[in-house]
């Protein structure tokens, strides 16, 4: 059986003219990392960690399995930003590690924009950054800015 890895969930509202970004828009993405992501990740980041790798190493270390990096479960975010606005700039972000995402998980990543202010024809967009697991439960959380060169989201 194969298993759906992306799944864009757009839910935007839609203005008098046109679907535009407000503040309050929440845009979502669910995902499921897998060993194979693990291993890519290790390789392109020389992070060879065993608990990512590793599945006795991590359960010797009191998890139940092995364990996605943390900066990988947060790459939802700016893919999330970029894959609704093309040319946006991710600039910065904060995060909050809360529980273990393990292998084979399935996470939720939701970015809510909380403040859009507009700047040299362009639009710098704050958003509060969250993922969390099939249950509902919190696993990161922080937040983001980034530039973005429209507030119309490209249509998929």
């Amino acid at each position: 059986m194969k298993r759906v890895l992306f799944n864009y969930i757009p839910s935007l509202r839609y203005s008098s003219d046109s679907l535009l970004l407000k503040t309050g828009d929440k845009l979502k993405q669910t995902r499921i990392f897998s060993s194979q992501d693990l291993v890519q990740f290790s390789k392109l980041s020389f992070d060879a960690n065993p608990l990512h790798l590793d599945s006795e190493y991590a359960k010797k270390a009191g998890y139940t399995d092995r364990i996605v990096p943390g900066i990988l479960v947060a790459s939802l975010f700016p893919t999330i930003i970029a894959s609704h606005f093309a040319g946006a700039v991710y600039a910065s972000q904060t995060l909050h590690f809360r529980l273990p995402v393990y292998v084979d998980d399935e996470i939720i990543g939701e970015v809510e924009a909380t403040n859009i202010r507009e700047m040299k024809k362009k639009y710098v967009a704050k958003f509060a950054t969250r993922c969390f697991n099939k249950n509902g439960v919190l696993v990161l959380d922080g937040e983001a800015m980034a530039v973005l060169p429209t507030l119309c989201p490209v249509q998929t």
